[in-house]
């Protein structure tokens, strides 16, 4: 893979369809130590409508409960005993299984994401189990936590409630609680087909051999009608300001400027990450240079979009304010700094670092078998593309000064923001 000098990639992808609809895609890398499988299933939490939500998560976790021929936590322990790694994601538009091993293990791997695909067990006990596992990471992670809500209220400022991003991926816990047996088995039975499935492998393995086991171990499962996903309109930016004022027990005030930002696949978007990355991401970023070291007004600042692919996405910039200082001012003080890059763009130096960073984050993660062949996964199943792989990085180290500038004025402009503030309770 090429740098800087030469941004172009050279991953190799080889793509291939089951006749059940099933995406198979294969990068050969002869000289890699270990192999990695990455499932994208293409049902998130935007698939859920509002009264049933929980459920794409809770398959993440019902899914190591046992199929016909692995028992309730088979999967991962055979996985590990063999030295290699499993997990399990979810997000609002994908549910992503991914395995890593050692090459002579592949096959292992492939067998035992077939068996739960195709026999996986929904019973009342297991689903009550993970029913309560559930609701315990979301008391971890959301509940007991500061900030925790913060995802859910950012959410509610930019999405109706009916929106497929109108609820965080973790849902609602009455929901979980209504659901029954045959709720949850229809969610399995309607999304859970190979024609909703991308399978990536990457590794030393051949495309041909590659294809070969995937047709041998999803090949005979029958094809489903997994419908289309849901696709709004884009919603207008945001007029009027809107505030948002919460009190909550936290260790200091904070402010989350949000804005209505385009889809991760529209032609801006790559400029309007390249915006947020000047801003607010990093030690050197203009925000982290002023207003932590050199004004020390905030404690720290962040900032990203959450590239979200249904016609609208959502950016934000926070900042935590030290004792004494009002998240108003903050607020205005930070809005200015976007004023100054809508203005004036980026300085030289501070696009050279950012491309720099984004260059070596990319080639890092593609430098992994697991990396790649998540990358491919995205690339196919959000982009419909998968030489997205390879295009994506030069696209973003081509982009100027002024398509940044031009980007932050259209899609970030203190006109069109909405602002979330932390209060301490006293």
């Amino acid at each position: 893979m090429a740098g800087m000098g030469d941004s172009r990639l050279s991953v190799p992808v080889h793509t291939h369809t089951l006749s059940n609809g099933l995406k198979v895609q294969v990068s050969p890398d002869p000289n890699a130590a270990s192999t990695a499988v990455n499932l994208w299933y293409r049902v998130g939490s935007g698939e859920e409508k509002p009264g049933a939500t929980a459920f794409a998560h809770l398959f993440e976790h019902l899914m190591f409960q046992g199929s016909q021929q692995v028992s309730s936590g088979e999967h991962l322990t055979q996985i590990q005993a063999i030295g290699g790694e499993c997990n399990a994601t979810t997000s609002f538009d994908r549910t992503n299984y991914f395995e890593t091993v050692p090459p002579t293990a592949l096959e292992l791997a492939l067998w035992l994401e077939s068996d739960r695909l195709s026999s996986l067990k929904v019973n009342q006990e297991n689903l009550d189990n993970q029913r309560e596992v559930v609701k315990e990471e979301k008391r971890q992670r959301y509940d007991n936590v500061p900030y925790g809500d913060m995802l859910r209220l950012l959410l509610e400022l930019n999405f109706p409630a009916a929106h497929p991003y109108g609820h965080p991926t973790i849902g609602s816990m009455d929901d979980l609680d209504a659901a029954s047996l045959d709720d949850v088995q229809a969610f399995f039975d309607l999304w859970y087909r190979p024609d909703g499935l991308v399978l990536s492998i990457a590794g030393p393995v051949k495309p041909e051999e590659g294809f070969e086991l995937v047709e041998k171990y999803f090949g005979h499962l029958e094809a489903g009608s997994v419908p289309s996903q849901t696709r709004p309109k884009r919603l207008d930016k945001h007029s009027g300001h809107p505030v948002q004022r919460v009190s909550r027990d936290v260790p200091r005030d904070a402010v989350i400027l949000t804005w209505r930002t385009p889809a991760c696949t529209h032609e801006d978007a790559p400029a309007v990450q390249l915006a947020l990355d000047v801003l607010a991401s990093g030690e050197s970023s203009r925000l982290v240079r002023k207003l932590v070291r050199d004004e020390q007004i905030a404690e720290y600042v962040s900032g990203a979009d959450f590239d979200l692919v249904r016609g609208t996405s959502m950016a934000m910039i926070s900042a935590g304010a030290p004792l004494g200082i009002n998240t108003d001012s903050l607020a205005e003080k930070m809005l200015n700094d976007v004023s100054e890059i809508i203005e004036n763009g980026p300085t030289e130096k501070e696009l050279s670092r950012v491309m720099a960073n984004l260059e070596h984050s990319a080639l890092a993660l593609l430098g992994t078998v697991s990396g790649k062949a998540d990358e491919l996964g995205e690339a196919a199943t959000i982009y419909g593309d998968p030489e997205h792989v390879n295009t994506q990085l030069p696209k973003l180290l081509s982009i100027t000064r002024e398509q940044i500038s031009d980007a932050a004025a259209k899609w970030l402009s203190p006109e069109n923001v909405a602002e979330l503030h932390y209060e301490r309770q006293d």
